[in-house]
């Protein structure tokens, strides 16, 4: 198994004390959370390391699902440049956030869903171009973001060819089961715990999500991506580990 942390849940000082942290607890894979203050990084510091990477686009400020288009435009330079990173770093994915609706925006919410499939389909077709898989997170139960449902988020990336970061952590919370989580669209995984109704980021065990479970499934389905923690402090990550 390809286990693996966010560098949100082994924040330092600096990206480069993070990094030290991960390779001196024995992590392979990390993944770079690509805002402030991890906006702007030394390629070559994090190419120094032992360590496999990948990005995770900004979701600050960002809205891909904007209908003012010059919001639209500047969210998707953002996620080019996560994409750019991720071509210097040898990294084969990253991952988008597909924003939410505005305050104002619930009577144009089929205009929403077609703007975050046209800025998916640009950030898809720009991975593609630079060797990187462009991948789409599920979203938790809100009342503001969208494609929390992972049914509809499979339809729409098998439409336009795209792949899925399936955050169980995020699904539990719309109630689906260990058994409704496997797609073939999935290529990576968040994974953090949590009592099936908010979204807590707990260390796995923490909570109620039956990871065993999930991973079986995973595993009997030859599934060959990461699983990454994405959880809220360091001090679990270890035994989120060994769970």
């Amino acid at each position: 198994m390809k286990i693996g942390v966010s560098s949100s849940s082994i924040y330092e000082k600096s990206l480069q004390k993070s990094l030290e942290y991960a390779e001196k607890l024995g992590i392979k894979y990390v993944e770079i959370m690509n805002e402030y203050p991890n906006d702007s990084v030394d390629a070559d510091m994090m190419n120094s390391y032992d360590i496999k990477y990948s990005i995770h686009s900004p979701i600050t400020d960002l809205n891909i699902a904007s209908l003012n288009k010059s919001i639209q435009k500047a969210s998707i330079n953002e996620i080019k440049k996560s994409i750019d990173l991720a071509n210097k770093l040898d990294s084969d994915i990253v991952v988008i956030h597909p924003s939410g609706m505005t305050i104002l925006g619930y009577p144009c919410e089929d205009k929403i869903l077609s703007t975050c499939k046209e800025s998916l389909e640009i950030c898809g077709k720009y991975g593609e171009d630079n060797g990187v898989m462009a991948t789409v997170e599920n979203m938790p139960h809100s009342d503001w973001l969208i494609h929390q449902d992972i049914l509809k988020l499979n339809e729409l990336l098998l439409e336009i060819n795209m792949y899925m970061t399936l955050d169980i952590g995020h699904a539990s919370t719309m109630g689906y089961k260990e058994k409704d989580l496997y797609f073939d669209s999935v290529k990576h995984l968040h994974l953090s715990d949590n009592f099936l109704d908010k979204d807590l980021h707990l260390g796995l065990g923490k909570g109620k999500i039956d990871f065993k479970s999930i991973i079986k499934i995973f595993k009997k389905n030859n599934y060959k991506g990461k699983y990454i923690l994405e959880i809220n402090d360091k001090s679990p990550i270890i035994d989120s580990i060994n769970y």
